[in-house]
């Protein structure tokens, strides 16, 4: 019964420590992305809300999560974004239309 228990907490620490490390991808990539499309990541918004098991290019058997985060365009504004990681590695991603903010200027 203690080699259960143990193994059964073994996997649990496993899983918190990848989680934290996914999630501190997550924000580095998350910050990619708006960087990319000049918006700012609100960083204390990203958070995982779907995990299952998913294959990479190899046939090999990851953990896939689905991480949500908000971004601003222009700091009053708030966009949901969300983003997709096999393992370690970007899947997928998606940031909704937005308006972009206009700067004039004028021609002479």
């Amino acid at each position: 019964m203690e080699i259960y228990l143990l193994i059964i907490v073994v996997i649990a620490a496993w899983y918190w420590v990848d989680s934290i490390s996914s999630r501190e991808q997550a924000i580095a990539t998350g910050r990619e992305l708006a960087e990319r499309f000049s918006l700012q990541l609100l960083d204390e918004t990203v958070a995982c809300n779907k995990v299952w098991l998913g294959r990479n290019r190899r046939g090999r058997v990851q953990l896939q999560r689905t991480y949500q985060f908000d971004v601003s365009a222009n700091g009053s504004d708030r966009l949901s974004c969300e983003l997709v990681l096999l393992g370690r590695h970007l899947q997928s991603w998606h940031i909704p239309p937005y308006l972009q903010p206009v700067s004039i200027n004028p021609l002479y």
